[in-house]
């Protein structure tokens, strides 16, 4: 066995990471042989992949299972601000402690082999959901979902995707058939499948793996309806109607999240009080999420603060239509991306809404997009673009200019952790 903090121990994972990261279980499925499979050990696991909303839909069902009194196992990734975010025991983050137990079992089972850092520290969440006593284990896709380390649980209770859309082309291929037939890879043989609002060339890709398993679907938009009405939220399936509050996570992407996760709360055989729960009690941060407190929000006095971490172009468009619903005001926008992203579709859903952007690199990120270029995008997709040193230079520049503005930091859930760690808001 090793030692050292879990900080330490991830370190070391990283070296084991392959020189081509190509999509496999072989390396899971040793490493979960050495570990005494605790993949068969859990309790009832809900699968959850897509493109766009999964950790909304997560972060709702959590909230509804636990008001109903059930304890919840989560995996989600990438975390924002530390690694323990992504483990979630029986509804508290785990503890320093006992991560850094299972990292060391799971790097000292690997023996040296290489295995990606998802790969492995995928394994440690599993080992240590396998040890809590829970009701579920909510369980995140990190990347597609056929090959992702998290699909292999054989028998999950329940398999959602949330909407579908064109991410991730290196991996998981050009067209959004393709890619959905990736995400429907977590289907399981008679295992009942959630299917959020899909474009049509998904769902059919969708629909034809559930027929050939004999997986039923319960698919927004013929199993279950979700809108706003009146100032609230209406849900239909087949056992009637809920009239709920509208979601308390921001934003009218967030009613079909709430759709998915009703759905499957029903499929549970949750009642309303849980479903009710579900939209007002969920916690989901750096997804417009409006920064009240802190460091940042203090030096910003007058000012109306916003972090999403979004960097897709559904992610941009669901931006944009949360700016829509929000009272007009000079809107600006502080953006660092990763190079592997489609900067210009994130971005021209938001050109109507901003004044500006300021364009800054990630911090410690060894993947961003330089300033430069992230303000040359912005320039091309019709938004007035400059550079800024740091978060903290941009706002101040953009608060001389326009005092009393909005600012939203957005562009890469990397760019918004770092954000709340320096404003002093860690996720809990």
């Amino acid at each position: 066995m090793t030692t050292g903090t879990s900080d330490a121990i991830l370190q070391r994972m990283m070296a084991l990471h392959p020189k081509i990261i190509d999509l496999t279980l072989d390396r899971v499925w040793r490493l979960l042989k050495a570990l005494d499979n605790p993949q068969d050990k859990l309790p009832p696991v809900i699968h959850i992949a897509g493109t766009n909303g999964k950790g909304s839909t997560q972060a709702m069902i959590r909230a509804g299972l636990e008001a109903a009194g059930k304890t919840v196992h989560a995996y989600t990734s990438p975390h924002l601000a530390r690694f323990h975010e992504r483990i979630r025991l029986a509804g508290e983050l785990i503890s320093e402690e006992a991560l850094t137990e299972v990292l060391d079992e799971c790097y000292a089972a690997n023996g040296g082999e290489p295995i990606t850092y998802f790969e492995i520290t995928t394994a440690a969440a599993l080992l240590a959901f396998s040890r809590v006593p829970a009701d579920y284990v909510l369980l995140e896709v990190g990347l597609g979902g056929r090959l992702d380390a998290t699909n292999v649980v054989a028998e999950p209770v329940l398999t959602i995707i949330t909407p579908v859309s064109i991410d991730h082309q290196q991996y998981l291929g050009e067209t959004l058939a393709e890619i959905a037939g990736e995400k429907a890879g977590i289907i399981k043989r008679g295992v009942p499948c959630i299917v959020g609002p899909q474009e049509e060339a998904g769902l059919e890709v969708i629909e034809a793996r559930a027929e050939r398993l004999g997986a039923p679907l319960i698919a927004a938009g013929q199993h279950w309806f979700s809108f706003e009405d009146a100032g609230s939220l209406v849900y239909q399936d087949e056992r009637g109607l809920l009239d709920l509050p509208l979601p308390n996570l921001p934003g009218p992407h967030q009613i079909q999240n709430a759709g998915a996760a009703l759905a499957a709360l029903r499929a549970l055989g949750f009642d309303a009080d849980a479903c009710e729960a579900a939209v007002t009690e969920a916690y989901w941060p750096a997804r417009m999420q409006r920064l009240r407190e802190g460091p940042l929000a203090e030096s910003s006095v007058g000012a109306e603060l916003w972090l999403d971490g979004g960097h897709n172009p559904a992610a941009g468009e669901a931006i944009a239509a949360t700016l829509d619903r929000l009272p007009p005001r000079p809107t600006w926008l502080i953006c660092g991306m990763l190079n592997t992203k489609d900067i210009a579709g994130f971005m021209r859903p938001l050109a109507g809404h901003a004044a500006g952007l300021l364009a800054v690199s990630i911090p410690g990120e060894a993947n961003t997009l330089p300033a430069d270029v992230t303000a040359e995008k912005a320039n091309e997709a019709g938004i007035p673009a400059r550079t800024a040193a740091s978060v903290q230079d941009a706002l101040d520049s953009i608060l001389d200019e326009t005092p009393g503005a909005r600012v939203l930091i957005c562009g890469s859930l990397y760019l918004a952790g770092d954000v709340l760690a320096r404003n002093e808001e860690l996720p809990v």
